[in-house]
């Protein structure tokens, strides 16, 4: 006498096998979208390495020009370049042709 083999529901199955493709692709998203953020925010870092380059040769520069010179031609040097301002009854001309 044979016995009849009994066959599995398939369905606990397929559900079994969408759960494993539903959490594989969440994962590899995840993955995806992690390695966007990090390229975006070594984007930002090398960015934000530049300024700091930039301030840093600023400041080397201020420091060069405050060890040139006595502290009154410094102020007197920033506050005609930077502020515009002249000495009494001194007339100061403005070229601007943009030569």
């Amino acid at each position: 006498m044979e016995k009849k083999q009994k066959r599995a529901p398939l369905l606990p199955h397929f559900f079994l096998r969408a759960g494993l493709v539903l959490i594989g692709g969440y994962l590899v998203a995840g993955l995806v979208f992690n390695q966007v953020d990090i390229a975006a925010k070594q984007k930002e870092l090398q960015d934000l390495e530049n300024q700091l380059e930039q301030q840093r040769q600023q400041n080397d520069e201020l420091e060069r020009v405050l060890e040139s010179g006595s502290d009154q031609e410094i102020i007197e040097r920033v506050a005609r370049d930077k502020l515009g301002y002249a000495k009494p009854n001194e007339r100061v001309f403005i070229d601007v042709t943009g030569q």
